[in-house]
């Protein structure tokens, strides 16, 4: 079993993987591809994720060679847009994030082999403190110091807080992140309600309901705070329109660590703008792999927007070798594996 791992691991989880089975010839190249992305990718996204020196390594021929005897690909993004029509044998592939539609721009998109996620093994509790903090920011009113700051002035009159505890927060995807979400809301005191494609008969910690994507309108409206926390598919593409804007509470806050297609800008900004949304937390936004948010995101008051790095922290809780090694046993095994995207549900 041929395995490329084109991902810079942690010392330890190259042996992890030789370690699953006897058969298992792993073979290191990450970064290799760095130069081919730097030249087919959008130069935006190239420079945010590659290193100014990365050139990558070898020759195209020697890179062609690596992929045509991989049965296995462990990678991440960016990654070369024609993997699967360079690696004839390849049977899967896993992307170390969590969210499918990294995917959706290559080859391997809807192909014939087998790709898994990692999702629910990435850095799930400081995205989901990420998004507890966001809420903290406007919550506080610390959007308003700020400004103040800027001006040089305080206005005291406008330090209107909002009190978590005794509130409700709507937690749209109510899984991997989203469940540390609910439970470290729960902790605050907060009410937590959420989502999920399958609800299932258990609460995850901390929830008082969950409900199907059918019920969002009406979990929202008991809502002052909501949270995105879901895939991007084609059934949450501007999931958060006109219409759930409108539905939440007045005065409340959303944070979005998931993709920011989910959202309805215009809609977003329309309720910025009349007073209803005191203000959004965004670690995305509509075409970030693309290009700069646009001027209106980067100088609205009432948003606060970084550059997708709530999973960034001192600590790591990515469990993706691990995840890789599990669902490599099970492959081998002819058994079912974790993960594994539906094409036609996009996740």
């Amino acid at each position: 079993m041929n395995i490329l791992c084109l991902l810079d691991l942690p010392d330890g989880d190259a042996e992890k993987i030789e370690a699953v089975a006897p058969s298992v010839s792993l073979t290191m190249a990450p970064n290799w591809f760095d130069g081919e992305i730097r030249e087919t990718w959008d130069e935006f996204a190239a420079a945010q994720h590659l290193m100014p020196d990365a050139n990558g390594h070898g020759t195209r021929e020697e890179r062609d060679a690596l992929l045509a005897k991989a049965d296995v690909v462990f990678g991440g993004w960016p990654y070369p847009f024609d993997l699967r029509s360079r690696a004839p044998n390849l049977k899967w592939f896993q992307q170390q994030p969590a969210g499918a539609s990294n995917l959706r721009k290559g080859d391997l998109w809807g192909s014939d082999v087998i790709v898994t996620t990692s999702r629910g093994f990435g850095n799930t509790l400081p995205i989901a403190e990420y998004a507890i903090g966001s809420l903290f920011y406007f919550a506080r009113r610390f959007d308003q110091a700020d400004r103040d700051r800027t001006e040089g002035v305080f206005h005291k009159p406008n330090y209107k807080s909002l009190l978590f505890e005794g509130k409700t927060i709507c937690v749209i995807g109510a899984g991997g992140i989203g469940a540390h979400v609910g439970r470290l809301a729960a902790g605050l005191g907060m009410r937590a309600v959420g989502t999920k494609r399958t609800p299932g008969n258990d609460l995850p910690e901390g929830f008082s309901d969950i409900r199907s994507p059918d019920g969002l309108l009406d979990l929202l409206s008991e809502s002052h705070f909501a949270a995105i926390c879901c895939q991007w598919t084609p059934e949450t593409d501007k999931l958060m329109n006109k219409e759930a804007f409108g539905a939440m509470k007045p005065d409340g806050v959303m944070t979005n660590v998931a993709r920011g297609e989910i959202i309805d800008e215009d809609a977003m900004l329309d309720a910025l703008d009349s007073g209803h949304l005191r203000g959004a937390a965004l670690d995305v936004y509509v075409g970030e792999f693309e290009h700069p948010p646009s001027e209106r995101l980067w100088q609205h008051p009432r948003i606060l927007i970084t550059p997708h790095v709530s999973g960034k922290t001192d600590v790591h809780y990515r469990r993706s070798t691990d995840l890789f090694c599990e669902n490599l046993r099970a492959f081998l095994d002819g058994k079912p594996m974790k993960n594994v995207i539906d094409w036609s549900a996009g996740y």
